[in-house]
């Protein structure tokens, strides 16, 4: 049982299905359990304090797991920045080989991990994005549609157009995200080009993920409608689960707030409380539209076997019936 594709031939995995990295969430437990039912999951490495402590996580996963798997750095403008450098050269000292970027101009990040043969897979929201990252010399990309949680982008496209518009000019292997979590998704997926899925949400609500059990309870009983773009008028668009918080920041920004008016509704700290004590209302957290198809809390394995599964079943009897029933009506 399993889906052969570029991206799981260049990766050495055995399913096509990604777990990406997620602030707070992307924990050497969660990853591991991924990898080990044949997906490729991703340490976030800003969820480490330091770049020290990043090493021991890298270290934690893999005394659980001996799969591959990847860590995240997501690099974003900021007054003080994190030491970028030296989160990297803990990913290096630590002997990953797959890492994925996202954020703003990641190109020093991409020559040093090549020059050390780590491949660099690259999230982005724009074709154009994705065709820069390309020139840049990254591996495969990751592109992500309007149904995403966290930063969809400013352009407003959702998955239905992104992937194939971005399949029709990327040469190198593409997974898809954003509103992704089961198996018509990944079957969506590979019909519109792309070589597998990322989620997110999805693997938020799995048994080894490390958040607390409200949370996850939460995610499932949300639906689609449960989810507010916050930032908006700050083109900083970002999709978080819809909660006291969110709609506060929301008809804030509507009375013209700036992002200082809002900062300490929205700080990074209130958001990890949520995940640590389950309180929905605690702060932001992020959450995508695929809440309204998650519907229980799965193990990594049960999860990611049955997508596989039923992604296979609806390719050879569902689909695979509809191309016999044409041709026997030509043949009519």
């Amino acid at each position: 049982m399993a889906l052969k594709t570029r991206f799981t031939e260049m990766f050495g995995i055995e399913h096509p299905v990604v777990q990406g990295g997620m602030q707070w969430v992307g924990r050497a437990e969660l990853v591991a359990a991924v990898a080990n039912a044949g997906g490729l999951g991703f340490i976030t490495a800003l969820t480490q304090p330091t770049p020290d402590k990043l090493r021991e996580e890298i270290a934690r996963c893999r005394s659980l797991t001996d799969k591959p798997f990847g860590v995240n750095l997501t690099i974003l403008p900021a007054i003080t920045p994190p030491p970028y450098a030296e989160y990297r050269q803990a990913i290096i000292d630590g002997g990953v080989k797959i890492v994925e970027t996202a954020g703003y101009k990641p190109q020093e990040h991409v020559d040093h991990f090549k020059a050390h043969g780590i491949k660099v897979i690259h999230k982005c929201t724009a074709v154009r994005h994705a065709l820069s990252a390309e020139r840049m010399g990254v591996d495969a990309i990751s592109i992500d549609g309007l149904e995403c949680a966290g930063h969809p982008g400013e352009d407003d496209v959702g998955g239905l157009i992104l992937i194939p518009a971005a399949a029709d000019k990327i040469k190198i292997p593409m997974i898809a995200s954003g509103g992704f979590g089961d198996a018509r998704g990944l079957v969506a997926a590979l019909a519109l080009g792309a070589e597998g899925i990322n989620m997110g949400t999805r693997f938020m609500a799995t048994v080894e993920s490390p958040i607390h059990q409200k949370i996850k309870e939460q995610i499932v009983a949300n639906d689609e409608r449960a989810t507010d773009l916050i930032f908006r008028t700050m083109h900083n668009t970002a999709r978080v689960a819809r909660n006291a918080v969110s709609q506060q920041v929301v008809a804030m920004e509507k009375q013209g707030a700036k992002f200082e008016d809002v900062r300490e509704l929205v700080a990074g700290t209130r958001g990890r409380g949520v995940y640590e004590i389950g309180d929905n209302d605690a702060g932001i957290w992020s959450a995508g539209q695929i809440q309204g198809l998650i519907h229980d809390i799965p193990t990594c394995a049960e999860l990611i076997h049955r997508i596989v599964r039923e992604a296979e079943a609806i390719i050879n009897a569902r689909l695979g019936g509809m191309v016999v029933q044409r041709a026997m009506a030509a043949a009519e």
